[in-house]
Parts: structure tokens; C-alpha cells; sequence
């Protein structure tokens, strides 16, 4: 692997195919896209309504343990297994989110997979692919600047300046911006407020886009936002302030899901970006629809761990968009595991079978999770330069034995599809041999009817381990409200840190007995859920002491270097 030449090297010298081929492969006609170059193209949003009522394939829900600085390949993982179901001759399509330059400018580089594993182009996706992020902030800084202007000319219903919710969104990582005071500099300047910015991804209006049915569904979406209160603490909402229509027409093309293809050509869905650690991190509903009204096998993914992603795909995106998948791929690497064992991140390479098997709680308690959703899983280990055989054998024997479950080793980033074959054989065998059996025995984790208190309180205990919630006062008074005006049938969606089942990014392997603080509730009443911020997170990333954007520049060709 050491020998492997670099992600972008790999990316530059594939042949790809022309779009049309590529969606040709899915039955969309060539009339049926709108081409963004030869190898990008939106799908047209008539076209993908004949659609309806077709039969739906198999959809592969891939998802990770708690993500650790050895990294685990989730991404990879999805486009290389999708390469895999494709040799095997099963029409296959990859749904991926869109990537964020945030992390491509701040830590985490590009999001496009790697080694033999990748989305292509490689670099057009990194940045401003087709423009959808970019009409996902003008739609929701629109809405901002007529909440400003509404409470300017002091249009009615009032809008109270203390009770206004919607802020202003940035697709770059802005830690001075969190919070700001708008309105200085005298009456025609408008009126002085505290307010600030959140980054692209956790906009309600990224949510909207990326569980709306159609164009009709989405401007109706766009007009149930609650962008603030009056004095007597009545809602406000989008469609009160007459915005609901301009921010449709901005976001008109961005609705439309976008193809590309994998380095080995596999058909492939980028479209919508929330994150799964401030939003519900999951692709468009109407990208995985379409594929999965096209292909046979649809093989998607969710963000961080099986505790952030997987629970809101299942509990927000399946339940609103009515998807019911089919299987889980757990990811997993033994330098991660050794990770969650104790070991620090210079040592991560080194062999080390003791940590492994002090680590393999983390794995033990997501795949349990996924099992609570009534989905089969498959735990995909992740092969690295540095494993060694004893700890692969372990972790093999103890799903097995452990939990019931096979492992099965991939070396997808090495060699592309052909790594991930045997994951592909045994993922078609286990789906179909369970459809055999009648339909898919997926569950919700809790019904509509329960309160949004005890939701979070099933989330927490079930899925992270904790032994309570708690309620800010802050938080205590927003929840009773929401509940009080109708708003507890919503699903939650929690954003917490990534990086531990608790909201302690340093309690590795499996927690128990924690408490889940909630300081603070926000209604997403166009998205159709209510976020709950937990702990220390933050809804704008800042940057690191060292970014990624200063090794990002253009060589003398006029070639980027640097990204990812």
C-alpha cells in the first residue's frame, strides 16, 4: 500500500466515461439531463416524476464506528462496495452528501473517498460542483435579510428582536462570526440585534432540500420555517414574511439530484450535504428515489458514527421520506479499534491485540444499535498497512461468536472493486436470502406520538449508552413550548460531538452511565424535525492552527494541489 500512488495522482490519470454513458447504464435518457461539462450532470426533476410507482431495489445503509484520527474509511467503503456489486453484475448506483468546503479548507480535506475508492472528478466535487451549496445559503441569507427588513419597516405579524431564531449561514469555517450584533450604525441601518452565523450544512434550508418530494413540496417546506416569535411568543414563519417563492427559485436547479461515476465507472448520486453532528447527515431523499427506482442495488451512506448518522437516516430521512433499507455495513478498522482501546494517535500503527480487544466495545455497541433497528449488518474490516493477522482474526472470531455477525476483510482502497468483492457476495447473499423471507423487518427507534422529551431519552439510553437527560432551564422552557404548540410529533435530531457516545469527545470506547445535556432546542419546522444541542458542540466550525487552505494553490498548469 505504501507504494500506492496518491489519491489525486489516482483521480487524474482515470479515463472517464461520458456522463451519458454513465446515466445511460441507470435507463435515463440523455434528454433527461442537464450537463455540467462531460462528466457532471443534474437529472431532471419531470423526468424523475414518471418515476413514480416503479419498483424500488435493495438499499445498503453503510455506516462506521465512532470515528477516531486513524480514519475508517466510510466513504471508501460505500464507492468501493458499490464497485464490488456492480462486478458482480447487479446494476448498482452510490448515493454520497455533497461535500462542504468548510472541512476541505479546515482539517478533513475533500470528501470524495480515496485510493482506488473515488467519486470522479474528483476535484469539481470538492469545490463548487454545481453550484447547489452555494444556492442553499443565498436561498436561507435571503430569508435572513427579509427578517431584517420585515422588522425594519415593522411589518406585521411584529416580530420580537429578542425571539428571532433564523440566522445567517457561511460555507467556511468562521469562528468569529458565531456570534455577531447586526444593525449598528443608526435607524437606516436597521435595528441592533445579537445574531450570528452557522456554516452551510446545518441550515434548515440544506434539511429542506434535502427531504423535499418535489418543487411543490419544497417552496410549501420553505414556508412552514419558523424564523422567529412575537411578543406574545407566536410563531413566525417564512411564508408570513412572503419569502417561501424567492427562495424556491433560487434553490430550483439545486433540487435536481447530480450524477457522476465512480474511478470504475459505477453510477453515482452527490447531492445535499447536511452534517450528521449539527444536522441529520444524509444525502437528498430524492437522489437515493431516484436510484433507487433505477438500479437494482443502491448502496448509500451516513455521516460519523453509527450513533450520529445511522439513527437520524433511519429515524428522520426514513421515516419522512418513507425508505425502508434493506442492511447495514458496519466499518471498522483495528487502528481505530486500538484507538478506542487506549492507545494514542502517534502509536495508532503498531500492532497491538490487547487494545483491540478493549476497543471492540465500541463495535460491539453500534452493530447492537443497528440490530435495534431490525436491519441485518455486515461489519466490513477495513484493511491498513500494519495489521496484523492475530488482531484481524480476533475481531473476526468475536462478531461471530460475540454477536452473530460476519466480518469480512476489504481492501477497497488498493484495489477498487475487486477489494470489496467478497464484502459484495456475502451482502447480496444475506439481503436476498432475507427478502426470501418476506418483506424487510426494519423498525423506528420510537413512534410520532411520543413527546420530544421522550425521544431524546430513548436516543440517549439506547443508542449512546446514557443513564439520563438533562434540560438546561433555557432548554426546559423551549421544550415545554414546542410541546405546548404542537411540535413534540416531530422526530429529533440530535448534534452532539462525533467522536464518543457521550458528549466527552475524550470517553472513547463504549460509555455508559453518562448524562446527555441539552442546553439548548431548535425548531426545524420545514425540515419536520427539532434539533437538540448537546454539550459543547457548535453549529460554525472553527479552524485549526493550521488549516488545509494554506498547502491549497494552483501549480503552474493551472492544477490544483493540496485538496484532500
Amino acid at each position: 500500500m505504501a507504494d500506492q500512488p496518491s489519491d489525486v495522482e489516482i483521480a487524474r490519470a482515470a479515463r472517464l466515461r461520458p456522463i451519458e454513458r454513465v446515466a445511460a447504464e441507470l435507463g435515463v435518457p440523455e434528454a433527461a439531463l442537464e450537463r455540467y461539462g462531460r462528466h457532471v450532470a443534474k437529472v431532471d426533476l419531470d423526468w424523475i416524476a414518471g418515476l413514480e410507482g416503479r419498483p424500488r431495489g435493495r438499499l445498503v445503509l453503510v455506516t462506521a464506528i465512532t470515528p477516531t484520527p486513524a480514519g475508517e474509511g466510510k466513504t471508501t467503503t460505500t464507492i468501493g462496495l458499490g464497485d464490488a456489486l456492480r462486478r458482480l453484475g447487479l446494476r448498482t448506483a452510490i448515493c454520497l452528501r455533497e461535500p462542504s468546503l468548510g472541512p476541505c479548507f479546515g482539517a478533513k480535506g475533500g470528501a470524495t473517498g480515496g485510493g482506488r475508492a473515488q467519486v470522479v472528478p474528483r476535484e469539481r466535487i470538492d469545490l463548487h460542483f454545481t453550484g447547489d451549496f452555494h444556492a442553499v445559503g443565498a436561498a436561507h441569507n435571503l430569508l435572513a435579510a427579509m427578517v431584517d427588513n420585515h422588522l425594519h419597516w415593522g411589518g406585521e405579524p411584529a416580530l420580537d428582536p429578542r425571539r428571532i431564531a433564523w440566522r445567517r449561514v457561511l460555507d467556511v469555517n468562521d469562528r468569529a462570526l458565531r456570534a455577531i450584533v447586526t444593525g449598528l450604525g443608526g435607524p437606516g441601518h436597521g435595528v441592533p440585534r445579537e445574531s450570528g452565523f452557522d456554516i452551510t450544512p446545518a441550515s434548515e434550508v440544506m434539511a429542506v432540500l434535502c427531504l423535499a418530494r418535489d418543487r411543490a413540496d419544497l417552496e410549501t417546506r420553505l414556508g412552514r420555517i419558523v424564523v422567529g416569535r412575537t411578543r406574545d411568543r407566536r410563531p413566525v414563519r417564512a411564508a408570513d414574511l412572503e419569502a417561501a417563492g424567492a427562495m424556491a427559485v433560487l434553490l430550483a436547479d439545486a433540487l435536481a439530484p447530480n450524477l457522476v461515476q465512480t474511478l470504475e465507472g459505477t453510477p453515482a448520486f452527490v447531492h445535499g450535504g447536511p452534517f450528521a453532528n449539527i444536522a441529520h447527515g444524509c444525502n437528498s431523499a430524492i437522489a437515493t428515489k431516484t436510484a433507487l427506482a433505477t438500479a437494482e442495488y443502491v448502496v448509500t451512506e451516513a455521516g460519523f458514527g453509527a450513533d450520529l448518522g445511522a439513527e437520524k437516516f433511519c429515524d428522520v430521512k426514513c421515516r419522512i421520506a418513507g425508505l425502508v433499507p434493506d442492511a447495514a455495513v458496519l466499518v471498522a478498522t483495528v487502528r481505530a479499534l486500538r484507538h478506542h482501546g487506549g492507545v494514542a494517535k502517534e502509536a495508532l500503527a503498531r500492532p497491538d491485540p490487547r487494545a483491540v480487544e478493549r476497543g471492540l466495545a465500541n463495535l460491539e455497541r453500534h452493530a447492537r444499535n443497528l440490530a435495534e433497528f431490525g436491519l441485518p449488518v455486515i461489519v466490513a474490516l477495513n484493511l491498513f498497512a500494519g495489521d496484523a493477522e492475530e488482531e484481524l482474526a480476533f475481531v473476526e472470531r468475536a462478531c461471530r461468536d460475540r454477536l452473530g455477525i460476519e466480518a469480512v476483510r476489504c481492501s477497497h482502497f488498493r484495489d477498487g472493486g475487486e477489494g470489496a468483492l467478497e464484502l459484495a457476495r456475502r451482502l447480496h447473499a444475506r439481503i436476498e436470502a432475507a427478502r426470501a423471507e418476506g418483506p424487510p423487518r426494519f423498525r423506528l427507534l420510537y413512534p410520532d406520538e411520543a413527546g420530544l422529551e421522550a425521544k431524546l431519552r430513548t436516543i440517549a439510553t439506547e443508542i449512546y449508552g446514557a443513564a439520563d437527560v438533562t434540560f438546561d432551564r433555557a432548554a426546559r422552557g423551549e421544550l415545554d413550548e414546542l410541546e405546548a404548540e404542537g411540535f413534540g410529533r416531530l422526530p429529533v435530531c440530535i448534534a452532539k460531538t462525533p467522536y464518543s457516545f457521550s458528549t466527552d469527545p475524550e470517553a472513547r470506547g463504549a460509555p455508559s452511565g453518562h448524562t446527555l445535556p441539552v442546553r439548548e432546542l431548535r425548531l426545524a419546522a420545514g425540515a419536520g424535525f427539532v434539533v437538540a444541542i448537546c454539550g459543547e458542540i457548535t453549529t460554525m466550525p472553527g479552524l485549526p492552527r493550521r488549516p488545509a487552505a494554506v498547502s491549497i494553490r494552483l501549480d503552474r498548469e493551472g492544477r490544483i494541489e493540496g485538496l484532500g
